[in-house]
């Protein structure tokens, strides 16, 4: 689920990485290259490396997050007066203040009023990829395919991996539909493969599973920035279809599993078509989209440590800004959106951490709410559809899962399954883990890219051996 439009500092390092940077180093001594440095986040390391050039006109430099996945990232407003380096990221809230010492860089990273020493230590070579012990090596015991299926309503041809037992046939299937953002087969996130983990596992127990790119993204076609959830859905269905021209799948066992909005995108699905013999939703929601975005702020900004004042303060601009996409009859333009919260100024000026200008925020506000996805997300209500689906249902949720939690999506997921009279039902929440299903401390999208799991090995079992009894 695509986290809220909050400011930077509720993401604190999540957005660290995804801010535009530009830098230009004042001309002292040779300080070209490679950097390498770690911020400790709970007790974790959060990798950071910058690389540094020369120019004519000074130095100019980008950073990489290698736990983030992030590479290239331009850096900004800097200064080295010979043995100071100073770093400033004023739309983020971020500085950074070192001194030559040894042959390194010690100083202090700071991020909208939370401080983390950080040392860059000069390396030419290639770091070491993040451990991910969970993510399965060839030679695989299975067959695994690289497929190609059409979404023909649209044209759209959608490319994918499909797993199936090296042995057999008339096989329960599974298709993977992947959560928000433009996502690969794998849902590749912050060094993660959570879906190769899970067709993985599922395949060694005997189950076939059909993951692929977002239309858009990847290997497929398509426009994914113009697309919405609903069309997301009618790529799931054409997977269906897909799975039903193989002789290894039996047609009647097809079920979806959906991770975050693909655990909206399934009962969708499953409620417009009695082709799904079942779904699981990993982390899907109950609740309106709007509702579920406040709710996802307000998690994170506690978990992040923001007083609880501003919290509130910003609660109150997220929801009045929702409330005017939500209660428009058309799509709200760019424009209006901007207007609109220009009228909020001096709200938004109040709580605004320092070094975050309003400018910046509306900006990044008006960004981010005016792309068809968030439009529709935000006026999307989950429970008629889930009213409909008829099927099994298993859905599970992390009890530290800050982006869709669990207990008031869970309250709505059952309240509506129960009024369309579905008794097939089976609900787990599992404590200890976030919104990937990892073991985790806070819950917050900062821990996902250093932590070394990549999907609990108890949902893993859970999630095969429910399938297996249906």
């Amino acid at each position: 689920m695509k986290t809220s439009f909050i400011n930077k500092y509720a993401k604190t390092f999540a957005l660290l990485f995804t801010v535009f940077l530009s830098a230009a180093f004042s001309q002292a001594q040779d300080i070209t290259g490679q950097w390498n440095g770690a911020l400790t986040v709970q007790g974790k390391n959060l990798r950071l490396v910058f690389h540094i050039n020369k120019t004519g006109e000074g130095y100019t430099s980008t950073m990489d997050s290698p736990d983030q996945g992030a590479k290239g990232i331009p850096v900004t407003t800097t200064a080295f007066d010979g043995s100071k380096l100073l770093l400033q990221i004023p739309a983020a809230g971020i500085s950074y203040e070192g001194e030559f010492k040894n042959d390194a860089i010690e100083g202090t990273f700071k991020q909208s009023g939370m401080s983390f020493p950080l040392t860059l230590k000069k390396d030419s070579g290639e770091l070491k990829p993040a451990a991910r012990p969970q993510e399965p090596k060839p030679p695989f015991p299975y067959i695994s395919e690289d497929v190609i299926f059409e979404n023909k309503a649209v044209g759209v041809a959608l490319a994918g991996t499909l797993t199936m037992p090296s042995a057999g046939n008339d096989f329960t299937a599974v298709i993977l539909i992947s959560g928000s953002g433009p996502q690969d087969r794998n849902e590749e996130i912050m060094g993660h493969k959570p879906f190769m983990v899970i067709a993985d596992y599922l395949t060694r127990r005997g189950i076939a599973v059909l993951r692929y790119d977002d239309r858009g993204f990847g290997q497929s076609t398509g426009d994914f920035t113009t697309s919405t959830t609903e069309d997301f859905a009618d790529d799931a269905e054409s997977a269906i279809v897909y799975l039903k021209t193989r002789k290894e799948i039996n047609p009647k066992k097809i079920g979806l599993m959906g991770h975050s909005e693909g655990g909206i995108i399934a009962p969708t699905v499953a409620a417009r078509s009695n082709e799904v013999a079942f779904i699981v939703m990993l982390a899907g929601t109950g609740i309106r989209g709007d509702a579920l975005m406040l709710l996802q702020a307000e998690a994170v900004y506690r978990a992040s440590g923001m007083p609880e004042a501003q919290i509130a303060g910003q609660l109150k601009i997220n929801s009045r800004v929702f409330d005017r996409i939500v209660n428009a009859k058309e799509t709200v333009s760019p424009r209006e959106i901007f207007d609109f919260m220009t009228g909020m100024k001096a709200d938004i000026e109040a709580v605004m951490p320092e070094g975050i200008t309003t400018d910046d925020y509306i900006k990044q506000v008006v960004t981010q709410v005016s792309n068809p996805w968030m439009q529709y997300f935000l006026r999307y209500d989950p429970a008629p559809a889930l009213e409909k689906v008829k099927c099994p249902v298993l859905a599970v949720n992390g009890g530290r899962d800050l982006q869709v939690p669990a207990k008031e999506n869970f309250a709505a997921i059952s309240a509506a399954l129960k009024k369309g009279g579905n008794k097939n039902v089976t609900m787990k929440e599992y404590p200890g883990l976030n919104h990937l299903f990892q073991e985790c401390d806070t819950g917050l999208p900062a821990e996902y890219g250093i932590i070394e799991q990549t999907f609990s090995p108890e949902v893993l079992k859970d999630l095969a051996d429910w399938i297996a009894d249906q």
